[in-house]
C-alpha cells in the first residue's frame, strides 16, 4: 500500500509543482516549437522513470533497436495496465503522441501536458469523432511525430494476458495512409504491477519487446487487408515466447 501512496504523491505532486514548468515550456514554444517539444518529452520521461522505480518493477526491454530512428512510426501494443503508457513512453526515442480515451481530456493539468506531448483524445462512442482523431494522427505522422495506440480499444481485463481483444482496424489507417512502419510492442505481466491486486502496487517482472517493424506496402494483399489480425498474431506469439521471463 505504501508504494501506491508514493505513486499517488508523485503524480499529484508533479502535476501541481509543474505549473511553472508548463508556463516556461509555453514561452519556449513561442520561439522554438521543436525545442519545447523535446524538452517536454524528456521531462515526462524522467518523471515516468522515477515512478516506475517507485513501483519496484523489474523491467526487461527486448528489441528496442528495432525501432526506426529516422522516421515517425506507428506503435501498436497490447494493453492490460495503466502502466503500459509509462513502460513504453520512457523508451520513445523522439516525439510520440499517444491516443487516449476522451474521458481523460477534462482532467486538469494532465490534459495540458498530454496536449504538449501531442497526445490525442479518442471518443470511442462517436464514429465521426473517432475518424477525425485518426485523421489528425495521420497528419501528426506526416509531420514526423510517431503515434502509439492500443487497438484493443480499452484495457484488457481478462484473466489470461494471451487472450487479446480484437484489434480495431481503423487504427492501422495511420500506417496505410502515411506509409510509416508499424512497430508491434508486446508487454508481458504489466497488470501485476497494479491492476491484478488493486489498490496495492507490488514489485514484479515485466517484459517489453519491440518486434521488427511491419511495412504494410511489403505485405501480400490478404495480410494488408487484415492488418490488425496480422499485427495481433505477431504480438501474441511474442507474448507466448516471453511469458517464462516473468516467472
Amino acid at each position: 500500500m505504501l508504494r501506491f501512496i508514493m505513486v499517488c504523491i508523485c503524480v499529484i505532486g508533479y502535476l501541481i509543482l509543474s505549473i511553472p514548468i508548463l508556463l516556461v515550456e509555453w514561452v519556449i514554444g513561442k520561439f522554438n516549437k521543436r525545442a519545447k517539444d523535446i524538452s517536454s518529452l524528456r521531462i515526462i520521461q524522467a518523471t515516468f522513470r522515477f515512478i516506475l522505480k517507485v513501483t519496484g518493477a523489474e523491467i526487461t526491454v527486448i528489441g528496442h533497436e528495432n525501432v526506426p530512428k529516422d522516421q515517425a512510426v506507428l506503435y501498436i501494443g497490447n494493453h492490460r495496465s495503466f502502466f503500459d503508457i509509462l513502460l513504453t513512453y520512457v523508451l520513445c526515442p523522439d516525439l510520440t503522441g499517444y491516443v487516449a480515451k476522451k474521458e481523460m481530456e477534462p482532467i486538469p493539468l494532465l490534459s495540458i501536458w498530454m496536449r504538449y506531448l501531442h497526445c490525442l483524445f479518442l471518443d470511442r462512442k462517436d464514429i465521426k469523432a473517432g475518424m477525425k482523431t485518426i485523421l489528425t494522427a495521420i497528419e501528426k505522422v506526416k509531420s514526423g511525430i510517431s503515434i502509439c495506440i492500443f487497438p484493443e480499444g480499452t484495457r484488457n481485463k481478462g484473466n489470461d494476458e494471451l487472450e487479446l481483444l480484437p484489434f480495431h482496424d481503423g487504427s492501422f489507417k495511420i500506417a496505410t495512409k502515411t506509409g510509416c512502419p508499424i512497430v508491434p510492442i508486446a508487454i508481458n505481466n504489466s497488470a501485476e504491477i497494479f491492476e491484478a491486486h488493486f489498490p496495492k502496487i507490488k514489485p514484479c517482472k515485466v517484459v517489453v519487446e519491440y518486434c521488427k517493424p511491419i511495412y504494410p506496402e511489403q505485405l501480400d494483399r490478404e495480410d494488408k487487408k487484415h492488418l490488425g489480425a496480422y499485427t495481433q498474431k505477431i504480438i501474441l506469439e511474442t507474448l507466448k515466447k516471453n511469458r517464462h521471463l516473468t516467472k
